[in-house]
């Protein structure tokens, strides 16, 4: 399973925006330290407005915030709505011909929500909280 772009971007601005700011978040600046465009990031920062996962301010001394709510959100439950209907393989469009005798789909549908089961046991906190996944390799000398 890959994310789309909108999902990471997304994902990216959520983490960035929770940071503590004296000032709210501009598009600007976030395009600048993730390196994206803003026409993408204005798209994704309205979408998530919309779903109150960040507030929004427009003007002077305005930008974005995390809503302090999105704290405790799931992780399955934001990306499946930033993936929105995502299937995994598409038997319909264009037609297959196995279709009638293939178990594949089933079975990528049940992995799918596997997926999102796992990340359904996180929140938006764990993952700021998280200590990195990598670690550098020490070599010791025997």
């Amino acid at each position: 399973m890959q994310l789309n772009k909108f999902t990471d971007y997304a994902l990216r601005i959520l983490m960035y925006v929770s940071r503590p700011s004296e000032f709210p978040y501009t598009i600007a600046d976030i395009a600048k330290d993730l390196h994206v465009s803003q026409n993408h990031l204005v798209k994704v920062v309205h979408f998530m407005g919309k779903q109150e996962w960040i507030i929004t301010t427009r003007g002077k001394g305005g930008g974005l915030r995390l809503n302090p709510k999105a704290l405790e959100i799931r992780l399955g439950h934001i990306v499946r709505i930033l993936q929105g209907d995502h299937q995994i393989v598409e038997c319909h469009e264009p037609p297959c011909v196995m279709r009638a005798h293939c178990g594949l789909k089933g079975i990528l549908d049940q992995a799918l929500e596997q997926f999102y089961v796992s990340l359904d046991q996180h929140t938006l906190r764990d993952v700021l909280n998280a200590p990195p996944t990598y670690s550098p390799i020490a070599f010791v000398a025997l």
